[in-house]
């Protein structure tokens, strides 16, 4: 499988983190919007991940040791309606490049990153992540038996 693995932080979050926040949305309307900052995905891997049966991109906590699948259904370098963005950085939406509309989220194995390979490099994704400062990464996940 090929995604994109995203790093985030709980800089600005609310004391409840970043995925609760998000989680609380999916509660209610049954999806979340996820903003990117910085470089969008190209068009060429949004519908990669799209085409993918389950498509799901990998978060991964800056500093911190959590893992999360968010299951994907939609990306867009479109600024979605406010209601569908958690209320802590609705009012930021403009400043964010793309967006990942989530269905779910569930938490990662905790030795994902060393089943992930950078696209461009063929490294596992636990030591280029250790030496980058990129904010994202084209991977290839390893399934067990592929």
């Amino acid at each position: 499988m090929r995604t994109v693995a995203l790093r985030f932080a709980e800089n600005f979050a609310p004391p409840c983190g970043t995925i609760a926040a998000h989680e609380d949305v999916i509660a209610e309307l049954g999806f979340v919007w996820y903003g990117k900052l910085g470089s969008p995905v190209s068009a060429r891997v949004a519908e990669g991940i799209l085409a993918e049966g389950d498509s799901k991109i990998l978060l991964i906590h800056s500093g911190g040791t959590d893992r999360w699948w968010a299951h994907v259904v939609a990306i867009t370098r479109e600024t979605p309606p406010k209601e569908g963005i958690p209320a802590y950085y609705r009012d930021d939406a403009a400043d964010f490049s793309c967006w990942f509309k989530v269905a779910r989220f569930e938490r990662a194995d905790p030795r994902v990153m060393s089943k992930c390979y950078v696209a461009s490099s063929g490294k596992v994704l636990t030591e280029a992540s250790r030496h980058s400062m990129s904010p994202y990464f084209i991977i290839d996940v390893k399934e067990p038996g592929a």
